[in-house]
């Protein structure tokens, strides 16, 4: 990922009220936390109290785990609704009331947004860096900029292919290693009535996720603002290939991944695969009587473009401006995300995504798995894709990028009634540089 400063990220001079209309709410101060002194630890007068905010069920759970054995500092799980549903807005309200918690669960794609309101601390401060070795580099690419650190990965979700064998074979297929493999299979299964997988024209991410792959960079910073591409050969490229895709009927868009639909097609043998976050076997293992069934291999690889795969989700834990105790909790979202103790709680209690952590996936991760035909996949997939080669490190994420993924979204429904997703693309990234230039962030279109 491009290194980004709050300079590349305010537009060159994008005013206090600015930041705080992009936000979505007030600005916290105009003066940054990150400008005070750094807060030193406590001592003594007992234990620090701590308030984590998030949207993880059992997170109470590895909280209690945690306090258990450091009595110096005890952790409090405080559920809030998911970012988009609500949980942002009470995030942001705090801030700019002067309270809120000590670290709260913010996506990676979100962390601009938080920037640019003021409310993170700058973890570097309180000596982050020293633990950038224990991290996946690109997961903790997407938290630095170039004047800090400013949260701490919690997981992710590289992306593999779950697929049926059995339906494959029906047609001489293996899993496809490549994308005109996955194409050629899926017409051939086509004729019994079988689908290759399906693709949401109302989630822009997972076709993020694919260009991603290809090898876009849709954003990046440069010394006169930010300069935007989603029109190049990689991004058009993918579009194209799903525009075929859609035409050809070898996916279906009147129904996502995981709703009451698609677990009907899967459980009627009706889905041949899904391309998606390592995170989704615990949905796949939702489908009735599939035990045994499936399998995980390779995300299938552009032909002469991009990685060999690339992340779909992925929260942080981001210490908040108004945190009176930010060495304390960062110590404890260290712990969290990197100790085996942490790992195996948040897998056990929370069921996260994939652990962002650099050799330690997570005890129940390292073992054979019956649903996914005695397969040992994280191993033998996941861990293989989220290497550093595997993935592309020219990918940011910027501000607004909830809105482009919602203006993307807009345009793909489009394809329902006639539209291409290369027009879509093409539409929406007009629209997003002029909301860029309403806000007051300084933009323009890459050269051809």
């Amino acid at each position: 990922m491009s290194p980004l400063s709050r300079r590349h990220l305010l537009g060159l001079g994008l005013s206090a009220g600015a930041a705080a209309l992009l936000a979505g709410c007030a600005t916290p101060g105009t003066t940054s936390v990150n400008s005070l002194p750094t807060i030193p630890p406590a001592t003594g007068g007992g234990p620090v109290k701590l308030q984590y905010w998030a949207w993880l069920k059992g997170l109470d759970q590895v909280c209690k785990l945690y306090n258990q054995t450091h009595s110096d500092i005890q952790v409090e799980a405080v559920f809030i609704p998911g970012g988009n549903a609500g949980g942002y807005q009470k995030l942001y309200s705090a801030l700019a009331a002067g309270a809120g918690p000590d670290i709260a669960q913010v996506e990676m794609r979100s962390l601009p947004e938080f920037l640019l309101a003021n409310g993170l601390v700058d973890l570097k401060r309180y000596g982050a860096a020293q633990y950038a070795d224990l991290y996946d580099p690109t997961l903790w690419n997407q938290v630095s900029y170039t004047d800090g650190i400013y949260a701490i990965p919690q997981d992710s979700g590289p992306v593999g292919m779950y697929y049926r064998p059995d339906l494959l074979e029906t047609v001489g297929a293996q899993a496809p290693a490549s994308w005109d493999d996955w194409s050629a299979t899926g017409l051939e299964l086509k004729k019994n009535g079988v689908l290759m997988d399906v693709f949401p024209l109302s989630d822009a991410s997972v076709f993020t996720a694919y260009a991603t792959q290809a090898g876009a960079a849709w954003l990046r910073p440069e010394d006169d603002g930010w300069v935007i591409d989603m029109t190049d050969e990689a991004t058009m490229t993918v579009a194209r290939f799903f525009d075929k895709a859609i035409d050809d009927g070898i996916v279906s868009t009147s129904y996502t991944a995981y709703s009451p639909a698609w677990f009907a097609a899967a459980g009627n043998d009706k889905l041949a695969g899904c391309i998606t976050g390592s995170w989704g076997d615990a949905l796949i293992e939702g489908v009735s009587n599939a035990s045994g069934k499936w399998k995980v291999a390779a995300m299938p690889t552009w032909t002469d473009l991009g990685y060999k795969s690339s992340f779909l989700g992925g929260s942080t834990a981001a210490i908040l401006a108004n945190s009176k105790h930010p060495q304390e909790a960062l110590d404890f979202t260290v712990w969290m995300t990197t100790t085996k103790e942490g790992i195996d709680a948040m897998i056990k209690y929370c069921g996260i995504g994939w652990s962002p952590a650099r050799g330690e996936i997570g005890t129940t991760r390292q073992q054979p798995s019956e649903f996914f035909s005695g397969q040992n996949y994280n191993e033998e997939v996941f861990v293989p894709a989220t290497e550093e080669s595997s993935q592309n490190q020219d990918w940011s994420w910027w501000p607004i990028t909830q809105q482009s993924f919602n203006i993307l979204s807009d345009g793909f429904r489009g394809k329902a009634s006639g539209g291409t997703l290369v027009d879509a693309v093409a539409q929406a990234e007009k629209q997003i540089i002029s909301v860029f230039q309403n806000k007051g962030l300084s933009i323009r279109k890459a050269s051809a």
